[in-house]
């Protein structure tokens, strides 16, 4: 089985193999664009990794590796719109550099296009693949819905917010584990093992996303930090501080996520310095260790070999430990 630079290395000649020279250029630009941007490929890298942890042609799942990776770039696209968020990756999103008309147009495509590579799976496995990625398709839209919905809900809940983040993230992590495991020939109880170890992965890959952005070093997490606190999104961070807070404290977040006459970095700062005088920072963290404990787990009860589980367990360290 590869390791995870050694399947990073052979995913990224098969989508350099791709090509997106059509015309209108207007339109497929934006998705060289995209694509280009060298982002951490984490998700078809476990799709790659699921098929050769069952023995599997890691040959075979290139296809449903691309499918999972335009997918989530189609994501992307559309969420910077939705945030408008002007930096990913260290550069400029989609939308700023094209405005959002192509930007929507070029992230149809992409979905279009993940369509295309999915529906490449054998003949075997197509109906249960491609029910897999139409499922998590729906689901992803779900969460984003409802992470607009909680931008104007000032009640929303810890375990609502975990359900959001669950659809809007975590399930992607989890199909592109159980799709690989089919192409890989798993069982199906195997592969909604492997499905489930996924989802609590990518909780706390989110939640380390939601810490990352109020702490992280925005050279190294390669985008604006504060971006949420600035358009009161209701993280994991700041609904968990309203939970513990007293009244007073309470009191002063909601009225700084309510309002609109505190300078961008004034407002940060001061959101910031409540997390850290409540240790929100240690309860994230102990969150985080709580789901990866929760996919050990389930991984741990997977009759696969050792050596092999032990590369995954290290991708699921990464993402979990990463500092961007």
């Amino acid at each position: 089985m590869g390791s995870y630079e050694e399947l990073l290395t052979f995913f990224e000649q098969n989508l350099e193999a791709q090509t997106f020279g059509h015309q209108p250029d207007e339109l497929y630009a934006p998705i060289r664009y995209t694509v280009n941007l060298r982002g951490k490929r984490i998700r078809p890298i476990l799709t790659l990794m699921a098929c050769e942890l069952f023995g599997g042609d890691k040959e075979e799942a290139v296809s449903q590796a691309l499918a999972i990776e335009f997918f989530h770039n189609f994501t992307l696209i559309h969420d910077d719109i939705m945030d408008n968020a002007p930096i990913r990756r260290g550069l400029e999103t989609v939308f700023k550099k094209w405005g959002s008309n192509i930007a929507i147009l070029s992230g149809d495509t992409l979905f279009a296009m993940a369509y295309q590579y999915a529906q490449q799976a054998r003949t075997e496995i197509l109906p249960q693949t491609l029910s897999v990625f139409s499922k998590t398709a729906i689901e992803v839209c779900e969460g984003q819905q409802y992470d607009l919905n909680y931008e104007k809900d000032n009640h929303v809940s810890v375990d609502e917010y975990i359900e959001m983040i669950r659809l809007k993230t975590a399930v992607l992590f989890g199909a592109s584990l159980k799709i690989g495991a089919l192409v890989g020939g798993a069982t199906k109880r195997e592969a909604d093992e492997l499905y489930d170890f996924g989802i609590n992965i990518g909780l706390g890959f989110q939640l380390k996303d939601d810490l990352l952005d109020a702490f992280g070093d925005e050279e190294v997490f390669g985008k604006m930090t504060g971006g949420d606190i600035i358009s009161n999104k209701k993280t994991y961070l700041y609904l968990k501080a309203i939970e513990v807070a007293d009244s007073k404290t309470r009191e002063e977040l909601t009225e700084l996520y309510n309002t609109t006459d505190i300078p961008d970095k004034d407002k940060t700062a001061r959101v910031k310095e409540i997390f850290s005088r409540l240790e929100i920072n240690t309860a994230v963290n102990n969150k985080i260790d709580a789901y990866f404990d929760a996919g050990m787990k389930i991984l741990q009860g997977i009759d696969i070999n050792e050596e092999n589980k032990q590369i995954l367990i290290d991708i699921a360290r990464r993402m979990i430990d990463r500092e961007k």
